[in-house]
């Protein structure tokens, strides 16, 4: 008996560097779920590439609940799990902050914690980073504190709701943060990839977190260096071969920085 296909769902995929993950992704001989917020744009990209589709915003519980079911139904397995849905938003203010967190950190953590039940023993979760994760911007104590081996969760979403609040407070930067809430997001996501690494390793759970580097797309820009296909390639890369590990932080197979 042919041993059944694995199966990769993508969120934030309708363009760029998801949809050119999902590409990839299928290339290989997985089965995608290719999932977006704009479900016109998702179900053409979708059908462009052959692949099974369903809307996802990030930020909607009641989305997130509603792909949970439809997977269950199906009896679909969740054996890779690709978070890339995220915003990069003009300006520095507290509404920039809660949007950006919202879809970047909170929404990555939902979509993984919705999931779970879903992903198989010895499945793999990918968080896509930024190389501005790294925490040479914050103030020691953030710093400390974002790395600590003892970090848990719960204690990872007060640390970023901390921002929020300082920021609100119009007191960030005297508190040791950036201004940057995707600075933020992205160094969160890189230490959300080791809590959960570590939480899930009983279950043979891989969690990394990929950098896909400075990539020429709408959300990076013209001046970017990078294509598409180099982007995704290190995300898939940390997805198939990186995920050896658990707990990293990859760009093209190598450690990426971040503390």
């Amino acid at each position: 008996m042919a041993k059944a296909k694995r199966t990769a769902l993508v969120t934030g995929a309708g363009q760029g560097i998801g949809l050119e993950v999902c590409r990839q992704l299928a290339a290989g001989g997985l089965d995608i779920i290719l999932t977006s917020r704009d479900e016109k744009v998702g179900r053409a990209a979708a059908d462009r590439l052959g692949v099974a589709y369903h809307r996802l915003d990030v930020t909607k519980p009641g989305d997130i609940a509603a792909l949970v079911e439809d997977l269950r139904k199906e009896g679909k397995a969740v054996d890779i799990l690709v978070n890339n849905a995220a915003v990069s938003l003009d300006g520095f203010n507290s509404e920039v902050v809660e949007k950006t967190l919202a879809a970047n950190f909170f929404g990555a953590l939902a979509v993984t914690e919705g999931l779970l039940s879903l992903i198989p023993d010895g499945g793999t979760i990918v968080m896509v980073s930024s190389g501005m994760a790294e925490l040479h911007a914050y103030s020691p104590e953030i710093r400390a504190r974002f790395a600590d081996p003892r970090l848990t969760t719960t204690k990872l979403v007060a640390l970023v709701n901390e921002f929020a609040a300082a920021v609100a407070a119009g007191q960030h930067t005297a508190k040791g943060w950036p201004s940057s809430a995707y600075r933020v997001s992205k160094a969160a996501l890189v230490a959300l990839t080791r809590v959960l690494a570590r939480d899930l390793a009983p279950r043979r759970i891989r969690v990394n977190a990929a950098c896909p580097g400075w990539v020429h797309t709408r959300m990076g820009g013209k001046s970017a260096p990078r294509t598409v296909e180099q982007g995704a390639a290190s995300i898939v890369r940390t997805a198939l071969v990186d995920a050896t590990t658990t707990g990293g932080f990859f760009r093209d197979g190598k450690p990426a920085t971040w503390e």
